[in-house]
């Protein structure tokens, strides 16, 4: 319930923060059968919201674990259909829990369910592709030998920027690598290195490599032509989305600022922190309106308030 709760605002808010999001083989979103999709992470938490969102099954996701250390915290991303996954730096004993994670992931798989999994471990905010991990391959592998016959999603996310709200993001699906592509029965460390250099080929074709300091590629992969009749009519809207949203942005970038300066994180704090304060900003204007004028009109106010800051999201300057 929680998760088909936060799915929907997720899907209302995200076009507040994101201006254009493009996706490639959208047929794709409605697979059937069991699905692993094998995601390259550029924007760590924003990776996850957006793909989820697509889908209308529920996607589950795998975390790394020192994420669930606190109990609490634990308890959240599992009402979220998160899995913890342990690296060797997160502790040698935590390693046998993977094996738990793998059995949870098979269930999900035997259900016909999507699990999620960031193919190259680690965050950055660059646009490159990083070398695979194992963890893609051996999950693949593990279930094909358990007669699960699941198909592995190639997936590669590109965002316009990582400090910038107002993003555009253009999404490839790849060609589904199948059980019949990789002699998974064969030698663990030949079934992984076949899966891992197909699984390559393919997001290799699709995210985009390309220098911080080179600001021209980054215009003609991302820039989005808006045309002359949408500025026109956007305009007003977007100077009041301006005015009336900037206090609540600047004090959310503070505060994301001021929260553990882990790199690759920024925008999924600004994101968290909007998710949660947005609706109260909305609460609390409209009801201070509704009891200084004493009328209800003021309450129209949760739809335009986010209509304009839309507005100034589609005409904003798009690249840095």
């Amino acid at each position: 319930m929680l998760y088909s709760f936060i799915k929907i605002i997720a899907r209302l808010a995200l076009p507040l923060y994101c201006r254009d999001i493009r996706i490639s083989n959208r047929h794709l979103l409605q697979h059937k059968g069991p699905l692993l999709l094998a995601v390259n992470h550029p924007n760590s938490f924003l990776d996850a919201i957006i793909l989820c969102t697509l889908f209308n099954k529920p996607v589950h996701s795998l975390a790394r674990g020192d994420a669930f250390k606190n109990k609490w915290a634990a308890r959240m991303l599992y009402l979220f259909r998160i899995f913890p996954v342990y690296r060797v730096t997160e502790g040698v004993e935590n390693l046998e829990e993977n094996y738990k994670t793998f059995d949870q992931c098979k269930e999900v798989f035997r259900k016909n369910g999507i699990i999620l999994i960031f193919s190259e471990g680690r965050c950055i905010n660059e646009w490159h592709l990083r070398p695979l991990r194992k963890g893609t391959a051996r999950l693949a592998i593990s279930s094909w030998n358990d007669g699960i016959g699941l198909d592995v999603l190639p997936v590669a996310i590109n965002y316009s920027s990582f400090k910038r709200f107002g993003k555009n993001i253009h999404i490839f699906l790849g060609d589904k690598i199948t059980r019949e592509q990789v002699a998974y029965k064969a030698v663990d460390g030949i079934a992984i290195r076949q899966f891992n250099d197909l699984l390559r080929q393919q997001l290799s074709g699709y995210v985009f490599e390309i220098a911080k300091t080179d600001k021209k590629t980054l215009h003609e992969k991302f820039y989005v032509r808006q045309p002359l009749w949408k500025k026109i009519v956007l305009a007003i809207p977007a100077a009041v989305g301006f005015i009336v949203h900037a206090p609540l942005y600047l004090a959310i970038k503070k505060m994301a600022d001021g929260m553990n300066k882990e790199p690759g994180h920024f925008d999924s704090k600004i994101v968290g922190l909007l998710f949660l304060l947005y609706p109260l900003f909305l609460l609390l204007v409209t009801s201070i309106l509704c009891l200084a004028l004493h009328h209800w009109l003021p309450a129209t106010l949760l739809l335009v308030l986010p209509f304009t800051a839309w507005s100034f999201v589609q005409l904003k300057k798009q690249l840095d």
